[in-house]
């Protein structure tokens, strides 16, 4: 088993009378990835500032390898890399300058400095374009150089902050690609991000807060068991069903929510084996289903299950 790399305990940070972040813990593996999501405002912008020690927080402690990180800790905070949402990049800079500048801030020099530059612009392959400026980069390239800047002083920890925004599905994958090279060599892995598809490649743990508090902390399988709708059956009918039949529908076992909209039938179940008994019962009741299919419940449907569908600024 992996061992606890990051410990954040109880973390409190108050605005005025505004309680940002509200009792936040949760642990980090060596060699894992935490999926870090909430709404906007939920207070994951706060969590990860005082996580790299840009933030002190009111209560609370973050605990990196048994080292406190605190703002001003300069030795333990050289172990976190931040990749920023905001891009971190000098336009009038060339890639390889970009990557000397950001590397002499964290004390490299040498012919180390020259060997870490060299290894990250192959792990985000930029090898070709290192004397070229970001300026004359796609988006998903400035993005990947942006991580190779985070990795050049051998981050432990790396905290990605939204890392996917603006890029191409190309460019994406490469950055998947990459982070998944850096979980096998043993990194840990914070990743924020509103695309639910990206946390579910990546993460081995999600940690869901909203309001300052933490809703969920746990595996996407164990937070997959506790909806009440772990599959979907959606079933188009010849024509929309009658009431009584919704009504007898959803007192069928397996069934745990039900939806119509003209023809269309959208049925959750406990489980995707519900779903045989369930066409069957169907068909018996006079239903002639044209076309079905089945899906597993998402993370996205479990966000919005613990944290609700009400818009947030």
């Amino acid at each position: 088993m992996s061992s606890v790399l990051l410990s954040v305990n109880n973390l409190v940070k108050s605005y005025g009378t505004r309680r940002a972040v509200d009792g936040v813990s949760f642990q980090v593996q060596a060699g894992r990835t935490v999926g870090l999501l909430g709404p906007n405002g939920a207070g994951k912008s706060t969590v990860v500032a005082m996580l790299c020690g840009l933030l002190r927080p009111d209560a609370g402690e973050i605990i990196l390898d048994g080292q406190p990180v605190a703002a001003g800790a300069a030795a333990i905070k050289r172990r976190i890399g931040m990749v920023p949402q905001d891009l971190a990049l000098y336009d009038d800079l060339s890639a390889r300058e970009n990557l000397r500048l950001f590397g002499a801030l964290y004390g490299l020099k040498g012919k180390q400095l020259a060997a870490r530059i060299e290894h990250v612009l192959g792990l985000v392959n930029l090898q070709d374009r290192a004397r070229d400026k970001p300026a004359t980069f796609s988006g998903g390239m400035k993005r990947r150089l942006n991580i190779a800047a985070a990795l050049l002083h051998e981050p432990e920890l790396l905290i990605l902050d939204e890392p996917t925004v603006g890029v191409d599905p190309q460019s994406r994958n490469a950055i998947f690609d990459t982070l998944e090279a850096l979980q096998a060599q043993g990194r840990a892995l914070i990743y924020t991000s509103h695309y639910m598809e990206e946390v579910e490649r990546l993460a081995d743990h999600i940690v869901i807060v909203d309001h300052g508090k933490v809703l969920a902390d746990d595996t996407p399988s164990a937070l997959h068991r506790r909806l009440p709708a772990r599959a979907v059956l959606r079933v188009d009918l010849a024509a929309p069903a009658g009431e009584g039949v919704l009504a007898a529908l959803r007192a069928h076992a397996g069934v745990t929510a039900l939806a119509q909209e003209h023809a269309t039938l959208d049925i959750g179940l406990v489980d995707n084996a519900d779903a045989v008994p369930v066409l069957g019962w169907l068909q018996q009741n006079g239903q002639q289903p044209l076309h079905f299919a089945t899906a597993r419940a998402s993370l996205e449907d479990i966000f919005l299950n613990l944290t609700g569908r009400t818009l947030r600024d």
